[in-house]
């Protein structure tokens, strides 16, 4: 086993106590002992949390092998769960499952896979009838439906206690100031002023205040509530840090006390990245999580690709014949979760594509996604059956034109349409400079419709997807 100094959690370099510049960023932690102040006696619910931190601190340096290894001995007791306990796995692995050898990588694949639809219409026969006590109460959790489909998963307070060692494990790996302040902008919140930053830290370690925005207010106002905040921290979807980023650069608005963007639940890319930088001088760290599965990977500490988060989940990235993929190669998203023992899902295909990468430099042996790409509908799809995933240049728009908010939408096998929303009606050379750009990006045949608009709403989870294709979305395609 492998030892990083730099990243211990509690040692001489963790967030524990390192220093920076100067000023010491000693994480305090609450005691739950009246009288006991140091070392602090953590109430049941945070010492589980400070318990998986002592775990993931040393099995995110095993080997590869030793990892899947451990995931598969945990996996084989979801599965015989599932299959005793849950109808649906019951009647679908008739035949194919043996609950009785040792479960292996080979005889795990020849499980179907679980589609999204299928969550969807078997929600009540996936609920196990036999959910064990100690995992604690249950809830339900939808996902945003961001295409008119959302989906229902019955969880455990087991699930959540994971969910913030997750959380935490993230402010370890970026070696995070808690003490600062945390911005939010993001949907379905209740706006204001808070005293910590949420319930990964809240009980386990002192914070400093939160505020909170809601993401359906337009850009300027954000951005002046920004500049009155003045966070050490944000929090939001790229598409509204990117926005912001766009929104400051014109303005020149600056955020001196800004150390670190935050981002999720949307796809992070390398335009939005850079406007940050260019913005605020400041690093985007991004995650990649789902509300039915929980955290699937977190970006890793010195690099901007992910590592998948073995001790919670198995990925599995698939190429078109069902293959796994080699580092390079693109392909779908399937995801088991190791630990939701109220509704275990299997095999269970986001929608999501993700590309593999090689194992990290940093030593981890926590399986590498070098990007995530998007859905099948972010899909750009061409009369002979050929599949991108578009990339616009979007960076150079404010080079080329006052554009503030953009969409493309591909309408047919020759059509996009581009929805912009501008500063001002664009000129005809405007126009033509911005459509040049455009479908240089473009593979040949396509022509360009603009259609200029107020604003372009985010679906009702609060997100904003710059490029979908109705061809890719069609059945037929």
């Amino acid at each position: 086993m492998q030892n990083r100094p730099d990243t211990k959690a509690f040692g001489n370099r963790g967030p524990a106590g390192w220093s920076e510049s100067g000023m010491s960023l000693i994480w305090q932690f609450h005691s739950a002992v009246s009288g006991v102040m140091w070392p602090a006696v953590s109430p049941p619910g945070a010492a589980s949390v400070l318990a998986l931190q002592f775990q993931f601190e040393r099995t995110q340096w095993l080997p590869a092998e030793r990892l899947r290894e451990l995931q598969f001995r945990q996996l084989a007791v979801v599965l015989r769960h599932a299959y005793a306990t849950v109808p649906y796995y019951h009647d679908q692995w008739r035949g194919v499952y043996d609950p009785t050898p040792e479960l292996t990588p080979a005889r795990f694949c020849t499980l179907p896979l679980l589609e999204r639809r299928g969550l969807q219409d078997h929600f009540e026969t996936l609920k196990s009838s036999d959910i064990p006590a100690a995992h604690g109460a249950t809830g339900e959790a939808r996902t945003s439906g961001s295409t008119g489909a959302p989906v229902r998963v019955i969880k455990t307070q087991l699930s959540m206690l994971f969910w913030n060692a997750f959380t935490l494990r993230d402010h370890i790996w970026h070696r995070r100031n808690l003490r600062g302040k945390l911005a939010a902008i993001r949907h379905g919140v209740t706006a204001g002023e808070f005293a910590g930053w949420g319930q990964a830290t809240n009980g386990l370690v002192a914070t400093g205040p939160s505020a909170v925005h809601g993401i359906e207010d337009d850009v300027e106002a954000q951005l002046s509530w920004l500049q009155g905040e003045q966070p050490e921290y944000l929090i939001t979807h790229p598409s509204m840090a990117a926005e912001l980023a766009k929104s400051s650069l014109a303005r020149e608005v600056h955020l001196p006390r800004l150390r670190e963007v935050r981002t999720f639940g949307e796809l992070l890319t390398p335009e939005a990245r850079e406007l940050c930088r260019e913005a605020w001088s400041v690093p985007v760290t991004d995650t990649y999580s789902s509300n039915e599965v929980g955290y699937i990977a977190l970006q890793c500490p010195q690099h901007e690709h992910y590592h998948v988060q073995s001790e919670g989940v198995l990925v599995e990235i698939l190429d078109d014949a069902g293959q796994a993929c080699e580092p390079g190669q693109i392909g779908r998203v399937v995801v088991t979760t190791s630990h939701n023992f109220a509704m275990p899902l299997v095999r269970y295909e986001l929608g999501d594509y993700a590309e593999v990468g090689e194992p990290c430099a940093c030593g981890r042996g926590l399986p590498v996604l070098r990007r995530i790409i998007g859905r099948v509908r972010n899909m750009l799809v061409t009369a002979s059956g050929e599949r991108y995933w578009p990339s616009f240049g979007t960076r150079k728009f404010i080079e080329i034109a006052p554009v503030l908010q953009h969409q493309f939408v591909q309408k047919s096998f020759d059509t996009i349409e581009a929805k912009l929303v501008t500063a001002n009606r664009l000129t005809a050379e405007q126009e033509e400079d911005l459509r040049r750009h455009i479908l240089s990006r473009l593979p040949p045949g396509f022509e360009l419709k603009f259609v200029y608009c107020d604003g372009i709403p985010r679906s009702a989870g609060g997100k904003y997807e710059d490029f979908m294709s109705e061809v890719a979305a069609s059945p037929s395609s």
